[in-house]
């Protein structure tokens, strides 16, 4: 007889992301991930003694996932579009791992300004600091602008209030961060 697969933490991560992205954040509990993984509770309950703390490190790693996704093939000429752009591309194709992430309350910032301070943040800020020459607290500014922009679109996707339709999406976001860019140069340090 061939030995029990071993469940490990990392499975159950990953069994929960999955019911997150099929079901929604709500639907994580120690029934629904274990039926994910074809065990009983018993190793779920075994590395997490609470659903909150698996909840947590959930999602933990859907902010890496997402982070990844934004990062993900950027345009060289404009690579502050094409983050946008993926952002708002996240939403269209998990709009339940978007919900977690953003409409949870499982955020350990509380402010866009500490958001900006995180370090998932950090490599985004670089490229965009790398494309538009100017320094880190314009760069800021310039991506709360847009963020926020970014931000609504993929809101209203992800909540069944608007059709995606990106070449609209992406003029639009380009006015955005135009105007963002242009107000930045106009400020002085």
């Amino acid at each position: 007889m061939p030995p029990k697969t071993r469940i490990m933490k990392d499975m159950i991560i990953n069994a929960a992301v999955e019911v997150a992205r099929k079901s929604g954040y709500e639907s994580i509990n120690a029934r629904t991930v274990s039926e994910q993984l074809h065990c009983s509770t018993q190793p779920v309950m075994y590395h997490f003694s609470t659903i909150d703390a698996m909840k947590r490190a959930v999602y933990a790693r859907v902010d890496r996932l997402h982070s990844e996704y934004l990062m993900t093939n950027l345009p060289q000429q404009d690579p502050v579009l094409g983050i946008g752009l993926n952002y708002i591309r996240f939403a269209v194709e998990e709009p339940q791992l978007f919900r977690f992430l953003f409409q949870s309350g499982y955020a350990e910032e509380n402010s866009l300004l500490e958001m900006t301070d995180s370090e998932e943040l950090t490599p985004i800020l670089a490229a965009m600091q790398q494309s538009t020459g100017l320094s880190m607290e314009k760069t800021k500014q310039i991506f709360l602008t847009v963020a926020l922009f970014a931000h609504g679109y993929a809101s209203m996707i992800a909540n069944n209030g608007l059709e995606f339709d990106e070449k609209l999406v992406a003029e639009h976001l380009e006015q955005a961060w135009r105007g963002a860019l242009l107000a930045a140069a106009q400020k002085g340090e």
